[in-house]
């Protein structure tokens, strides 16, 4: 089936010369990207060509450090190719012959080769969906005139990407079976079935571990082979899972084996369907009424669900937000997928009952609920001003009402039901005047505003057409500084006339004490100020936010990641 590439080539030779790799030792010419090069001096010819390459030949059937890859697409890019190589070694070269639908790619040396064409004899490679085909060259290096004019800059910058990826490895640590995955920017809830959809697209995922550390969700990612562990690093680095939002941080674990003991909606074994799921009662119901191997996992069940890729994923309703995903590259774990460029993960999106699990809601579905109890609350300091502008840092505040017969609760509604959990999950426990409130989610569906001439004593208020939603602009980039509620306080807006010391006194006088302060260098509009406590803060945003600093000009505050 792999044939020798000496007769692959022979077809981009001139008319009449023999058919055979040694032809392109002759001075007829050299092959550049699919077209030929004659030897005359003119070039105008072949400004669309690639580098000037010779290959020398060698023994056929023997180990070679250049590779031969059959069977490409047309629209198929040197980095693409260079990617194939990557997680086996160093490429040095590469060369595309588009027109026959063919490559080369020259390693190193012959040990990452050979690694290489048996790592693809025992499976497929993929190239955008389609087959090919991994085999040794009948030439044993590929000869770059780097002087030529018309050297190829895509290959040259393939080449380039490809070490700095390598660089990367060896400053960070060597590749391992098991990812560790950070989500940053997570405006939409991710699940441990959202992650299994993206990563199985590489390869095969045997386990999934997740857990949040430092107000951050994270996630262990198990593959079975070093090569697809790397594949996946490199091909899913830096891509969002949601349009402008969840972007995917992966580095190498210092694990080499994760131990799963449950399957539920934070760990699953995909190597073990039969783990319990950790709640007894749950356990107790699948052992009277599973029938063995029907259901992929005690989590699908839950949910009444086939599998956990149906449980997270079907139609694509109007109005979900983009779960996108890299074209999947077989079961076998191919190391390789389309170069990213930082886009939104291409592909489907999740289904009503995935996304009302994940609190999102979709058009025509039952609503989720928007409404969160805020308990333990101050009952001397709190009101519906305050709570619109403490939970606004997480999403636009649509209705508060604080309970008449019991001061101390809230009902806050929030305009989506995502921007629910993200106050939930930064503002739940936190201390605020003085006491560490309560934030979940309520039994009601709607904060309902009282009937006219209805005594209510200001404790229900209307925002809906608030000016100062955060949130408003469809890809806000007040999304992208959404951060849990710190000592040091972010603050925009500031006009020229107002100083450092004004901003202080601001400050003080509404009850913080202020320990440093700071201006952006390269943005005075900006500043950072850091507060005596997180209580301090979150105190201090709910009297600044939208303070006054001149005639036409009103502060904003939300919290910052940053320390001074």
């Amino acid at each position: 089936m792999m044939n020798g590439d000496n007769d692959d080539v022979g077809g981009f030779l001139n008319p009449g010369t023999k058919r055979g790799s040694d032809e392109l030792l002759s001075q007829s010419g050299a092959v550049s990207n699919g077209s030929v090069m004659s030897p005359a001096p003119n070039h105008a010819d072949n400004n669309n060509d690639a580098k000037k390459v010779k290959l020398d030949t060698k023994n056929p059937g023997a180990p070679s450090r250049v590779i031969h890859i059959r069977n490409i697409p047309n629209e198929v890019t040197e980095a693409e190719i260079v990617h194939l190589g990557i997680p086996f070694g160093k490429v040095t070269n590469v060369l595309v012959l588009k027109g026959k639908n063919q490559a080369f790619l020259e390693m190193s040396d012959e040990v990452c080769a050979t690694t290489m064409v048996n790592y693809f004899t025992n499976c497929t490679a993929q190239l955008r969906g389609r087959a090919v085909y991994v085999q040794f060259s009948n030439h044993k290096e590929l000869k770059t005139d780097q002087t030529h004019s018309n050297a190829n800059p895509s290959a040259q910058a393939a080449l380039q990407a490809a070490q700095a990826l390598v660089n990367q490895t060896d400053t960070q640590g060597g590749p391992n079976t098991v990812l560790r995955v950070i989500v940053e920017h997570m405006i939409y809830p991710v699940t441990l079935d959202v992650l299994y959809q993206i990563f199985s697209r590489v390869g095969k995922v045997l386990k999934i571990v997740t857990f949040t550390k430092n107000n951050t969700f994270q996630a262990l990612i198990q593959y079975p082979d070093v090569v697809t562990a790397q594949a996946a690093k490199m091909t899913l680095d830096g891509q969002n899972i949601y349009n402008a939002c969840c972007t995917l941080r992966i580095e190498y674990s210092k694990l080499s084996n994760l131990n799963v003991k449950y399957n539920n909606d934070k760990s699953r074994d995909y190597t073990n369907p039969n783990l319990p799921t950790g709640d007894p009662a749950l356990d107790s119901a699948l052992a009277i009424g599973g029938a063995p191997g029907v259901l992929a996992s005690p989590f699908a069940a839950m949910h009444g669900l086939s599998s956990p890729l149906t449980a997270a994923y079907g139609a694509s309703p109007t109005g979900a937000p983009n779960l996108n995903l890299p074209n999947r590259t077989g079961e076998n774990a191919t190391p390789t997928g389309m170069p990213f460029t930082g886009m939104p993960l291409a592909g489907v999106t999740p289904t009503a009952a995935a996304l009302g699990a994940a609190g999102i809601r979709l058009p025509g579905q039952a609503s989720p609920n928007c409404v969160l109890l805020v308990s333990n609350l101050n009952e001397e300091m709190v009101t519906p001003d305050a709570l619109f502008t403490l939970f606004g840092v997480y999403g636009d505040v649509q209705r508060v009402k604080i309970l008449f017969n019991k001061k101390d609760n809230a009902l806050v509604q929030m305009s989506e039901p995502h921007q629910t959990q993200l106050a939930i999950s930064h503002l739940d426990k936190m201390k605020t005047w003085g006491k560490q409130i309560r934030v979940t989610l309520s039994k009601h569906q709607t904060v309902q505003l009282p009937k006219e001439g209805q005594p209510d004593a200001g404790l229900t208020k209307d925002y809906c057409n608030s000016p100062l939603h955060r949130f408003k602009k469809p890809g806000s980039k007040n999304y992208q500084n959404i951060y849990p509620p710190s000592a040091t306080l972010h603050l925009s807006n500031i006009p020229p006339t107002v100083d450092e010391e004004q901003i202080k006194e601001a400050f003080t006088h509404a009850g913080a004490s202020v320990k440093a302060f700071k201006f952006f260098p390269k943005d005075r509009k900006m500043a950072l100020i850091q507060l005596g406590s997180v209580e301090e803060a979150i105190g201090a945003l709910i009297k600044m936010h939208n303070f006054q600093l001149s005639d036409s000009s009103h502060l904003r505050v939300s919290f910052s990641k940053s320390t001074i």
